[in-house]
């Protein structure tokens, strides 16, 4: 705007300049005139008609001249010899009056020049100069430190810095530096480095840059003691004997059942009468036939989890309230209650091996160990934050149970001894569940990460990565080979544990997968529990679709699938238990070794 008006200050000035050089032009010529009249009026008549004998002795009218002044053209003068020359018209130069705020209003600008920055501008009524506004210097020195910063970097990028972490962290302990910050990683701590000795070499401190990589070089050449050399360092945690009793027993516990399951799979392919294609398809037919047989409401609040007991007979559920119920079978009538928790309970299991006795899990951060009858057996306490999901060994004699403290641990049954906490998850661990030999665990959490761990040697064997989302279900399947996972992304995985790597990927719900359980005998189905309020039934040969199991109104939590197949439970936050059947009997049951 400032500039703006300062252009039409000067067209007005110059048209005002011109107006009066116009102006001072006639007013001389009309002199001219007149002193040229007064000059030939005062000369005899005779005398110029005795010179110039065509001039009439008529007395004649002077011409009336008009001057035609062009703009800015030279001043037409009068003969030499009549009028003096006139000295030339001085040129003032423009007068430059900034505009008087009125009304108590501040100038402003609109103009998107570079002069100005966007920022009004004055001039000094001493100097004439203009002066730079608060905003305007603001804006030059955010540009003077943008120029520096860019320097710094460059004379950062032309530096030497090690690429070794550790060699890193030595450097900038020598530079008086913290060698890390919170949630720093590797690559943000080199450049770290790299910044600081940019600007010790920008001020000047060369000898404190230089004095630290002599130190560094010091150290890194200087030698080791004997006594150090000797010491070795174990790369794991030293655990109990009872822990490598334990490890021991499940070692002799799994030989045995592995070496059963391979003898049994290499006598059904070299049997000729066993038809392996023509079983699998009537399990999936009954599968197919499962139907609504009971539904009750399991507690005043949410259901959580739920469990069948070895023998079919009794059922287990827990529930936001803390109690865990037990119901028989198959009419789902309540039998007792157990009270022990203080706060929710968050997952309940039966026994594998004794048929009355079942654990529950609880957000009060333990597990407790109870009978049929309500006596409390035992209690596993230690966990720091509040438990997810619980497993017993196939053996029976060890119970495993997953934390929101990013650690799973193992607990013997008899003496509630805790023989094994596991580390590994990044984030909370969520679900747990055992190998069907019993060497294997497995356990999935809120990091999308599945660990599948050798409990015959303590080690992680397998890191399954695929899904994207927290992974809140995994299985066992009982083929020996097949691990089935589910989570948030509402997608189940089947992994391949001869291969290493996601052998299916199943598109199951339309929300996330809470639970998932292959059918525990032969792992020819896989049963998925979703928030979308739905159970599905999946075909453990190809992954197709065989059974949606509709009739929850709430999202569904979990489920357990009966020895034999032909009966599914489901819990969910509607509050209610409901029995699946596919009203197979007792004939049509797999043979079991």
């Amino acid at each position: 705007m400032v500039r703006s008006w300062l252009l039409d200050l000067d067209t007005t000035s110059a048209y005002l300049l011109r107006k009066e050089d116009e102006f001072e032009a006639t007013r001389i010529m009309k002199v001219e005139m007149e002193n040229s009249t007064t000059t030939e009026s005062s000369v005899p008549v005779s005398d110029i008609q005795d010179q110039n004998p065509l001039v009439s002795s008529q007395p004649t009218q002077p011409p009336v001249i008009t001057p035609v002044l062009p703009p800015l053209a030279p001043i037409p003068t009068a003969p030499s010899s009549l009028v003096r020359p006139l000295a030339p018209l001085p040129i003032r130069p423009p007068v430059i009056r900034p505009p008087v705020p009125q009304n108590g209003e501040v100038g402003s600008s609109d103009s998107d020049s570079d002069d100005d920055d966007g920022a009004a501008t004055r001039i000094n009524k001493g100097t004439g100069e203009y002066e730079i506004s608060e905003e305007s210097r603001l804006v030059r020195e955010r540009q003077e430190k943008a120029m520096q910063d860019l320097m710094m970097r460059r004379r950062a990028a032309a530096l030497a810095v090690p690429t070794n972490d550790m060699a890193v962290r030595a450097r900038l302990r020598h530079l008086g530096e913290p060698i890390t910050l919170f949630g720093e990683r590797e690559m943000e701590r080199r450049d770290r480095l790299r910044m600081i000795m940019a600007k010790l070499d920008a001020d000047g401190q060369l000898e404190k840059l230089m004095k630290a990589l002599e130190d560094e070089e010091a150290a890194t050449s200087a030698p080791k003691d004997e006594a150090e050399d000797d010491l070795q360092y174990p790369f794991y945690t030293e655990g109990s004997k009872s822990l490598l009793d334990a490890r021991i027993d499940i070692a002799k516990y799994s030989l045995v059942k592995a070496a059963l399951r391979i003898q049994r799979a290499q006598r059904r392919r070299e049997d000729p009468d066993e038809d392996v294609d023509a079983e699998i398809d009537w399990t999936l037919k009954q599968a197919a036939n499962l139907n609504l047989e009971f539904s009750e409401i399991g507690d005043d609040r949410p259901l959580t989890g739920c469990s069948f007991s070895r023998d079919g007979k009794g059922l287990a559920t827990c529930s936001f309230t803390g109690a865990t119920k037990l119901w028989s079978m198959p009419n789902v009538k309540k039998v007792s209650t157990l009270k022990g928790h203080t706060q929710r309970a968050t997952d309940v299991a039966y026994s594998p091996v004794h048929k009355n006795h079942l654990a529950t899990a609880s957000a009060d951060r333990t597990a407790k160990y109870w009978n049929d009858q309500g006596a409390l057996l035992g209690t596993f306490k230690g966990h720091l934050e509040r438990l997810a999901r619980i497993a017993f060994h196939p053996s029976g004699k060890y119970l495993g149970t997953a934390s929101y403290d990013k650690t799973w641990r193992l607990w013997d049954v008899e003496t509630e001894e805790e023989l094994l906490l596991q580390e590994g998850h990044s984030r909370s661990v969520y679900g747990l569940d055992f190998h069907h030999d019993g060497s294997l665990a497995a356990s999935c959490g809120l990091d999308a990460l599945a660990r599948v761990w050798d409990l015959r040697t303590g080690r992680s064997v397998l890191a399954l990565e695929g899904h994207v989302k927290s992974i809140l279900g995994i299985s066992f399947s009982p083929n020996g080979y097949h691990l089935a996972t589910g989570g948030e992304d509402n997608t189940c995985r089947i992994w391949d544990l001869r291969k290493k790597k996601s052998l299916y990927t199943i598109p199951a719900h339309s929300n996330l997968i809470s639970q998932v359980k292959f059918e525990p005998q032969e792992g020819y189905f896989l049963v998925t529990a979703s928030y979308d309020m739905t159970a599905k039934v999946w075909s453990g040969r190809d992954f197709k679709p065989v059974k949606t199991l509709l009739g929850h109104e709430a999202k569904v939590t979990s489920l357990d699938v009966l020895g034999d197949g032909g009966y599914i439970v489901t819990v969910s936050h509607d509050r209610t238990i409901k029995l699946w059947s596919s009203g197979t009997t007792s004939e049509h049951a797999m043979d079991v070794d």
